[in-house]
Parts: structure tokens; C-alpha cells; sequence
């Protein structure tokens, strides 16, 4: 492991534990419970992640000093292989709420519960989820619901970006509430990955990671 990454010096105790290489992958350092606070760490245990920039919105405020404009960016990143994060962020300009949402969602990073739920698989495959999903982001409401192998993906374009990101090939999806809210119906499908995958966590697990965050 690379004791330099573009002159990275870990701030925290777990971007410390990966340099020094303590911690060599991202599944350990998820389950160490320490939170993802340096995107630096993220790059050094998951090169090459992709990025889609999945809205782009101009959001006006009134202030003393007159109308003030900023950009709403909504981004996903994963390595396409069971690894997935998510962000909204705003700025000044296009480029910059891009990048500022790109290193937010490295932070947000989940390991996806891949597996073969369908009942018509062979059980030991990672082509779909291993139990159906759901999760909600103000009206919307998704559900992922596992698929044969060489089914593809029954989504709406949005919810499909974060399912290939995620490595997820086969599902069926169902959408409920204002869907035209890209933003929301973003947010619900990386919500209902995050559900599934906290529902194998130990619950002791989960205990100890709020503990650390608190």
C-alpha cells in the first residue's frame, strides 16, 4: 500500500489505519465502524470509481444584497461492483457543485447486498439483490425487487444509473409518488440499497458505528 497518495495526510484515525495500511480494503474499513470523513480514502481503497451526475438544477434565493443563484447537483459514484455512494451539493458554479457532491458521495459509500433473490436462480450469484428493497426520499417511495439473471433492469432511467453503478444487473423496480423529482427518486433508490444492506448488519455492529459517530 502507497504511503502517498498525491500528498495525502490523513486527518483522521481511519484514513491513518489506511495508510499505514492496517486497513487495506474498503469492506474493512466499513466494518470498523470509523466514519468516511476524507474522500482521499476512499480513492486509495476504491480507484477508479465512476461518476454520474444524475441532475442539475439553478436554485434563486433572495437575499439583502439581491437574488443569488447557485447550482444543485445531485451525483452518484460506484465501482460497479457492490460498492455505491450518493450526494446532493450546491455551489456557485456547475463545476463546482459537481466536484463538491462527486467527494460527498465517496463519503456516503455502502457496500450493495448483492446476491440471486430470485426464485427462479441458482442460489450464489451477485447478478441482482439477495431480498427485495425499498426506501423513501419525501414523496417517492422505490422498490427493488430481485430479478432472474438475464431479466436487465426494469427501471426508470434514474433508478437504472444507480442500480448499474451499484453492479446490480438484474431487478424489477416499482415507483411510487412525484417521479418527475429526479432528486428524490435518486435519493429513494440509494435509500432502499442502503436499508437492505443495514439489514445484515449486526445490530451490535450498528450499535458501535453510531457510538463512533456520536
Amino acid at each position: 500500500m502507497s504511503s502517498n497518495n498525491n500528498g495525502w495526510e490523513p486527518r483522521t484515525r481511519l484514513g491513518r489505519m489506511v495508510q499505514n495500511g492496517d486497513v487495506t480494503s474498503m469492506d474493512q474499513a466499513l466494518e470498523t465502524g470509523l466514519p468516511l470523513k476524507e474522500p482521499q480514502l476512499v480513492d486509495q481503497l476504491l480507484p477508479g470509481l465512476d461518476d454520474e451526475v444524475l441532475d442539475i438544477n439553478m436554485v434563486q434565493r433572495m437575499t439583502d444584497s439581491g437574488r443569488r443563484v447557485k447550482f444543485r447537483c445531485v451525483v452518484a459514484v460506484g465501482n460497479r461492483d457492490g460498492y455505491l455512494g450518493y450526494a446532493e451539493a450546491r455551489d456557485d458554479q456547475v463545476g463546482g457543485a459537481i466536484q463538491k457532491a462527486i467527494e460527498v458521495a465517496k463519503l456516503n459509500i455502502i457496500k450493495v447486498d448483492r446476491g440471486s433473490g430470485s426464485w427462479e436462480d441458482r442460489a450464489g450469484g451477485l447478478n441482482s439483490l439477495s431480498r427485495k428493497a425499498e426506501g423513501k426520499a419525501g414523496s417517492v417511495t422505490v422498490r427493488i425487487i430481485p430479478a432472474p439473471q438475464g431479466l436487465g433492469l426494469a427501471a426508470a432511467e434514474t433508478v437504472r444509473n444507480i442500480l448499474e453503478l451499484a453492479g446490480i444487473q438484474d431487478a424489477w423496480t416499482k415507483s411510487d409518488g412525484n417521479t418527475r423529482t429526479t432528486v428524490n427518486l435518486a435519493k429513494a433508490t440509494y435509500n432502499a440499497l442502503k436499508n437492505a444492506s443495514q439489514s445484515r448488519t449486526p445490530r451490535r455492529a450498528r450499535e458501535v458505528r453510531q457510538e463512533v459517530r456520536e
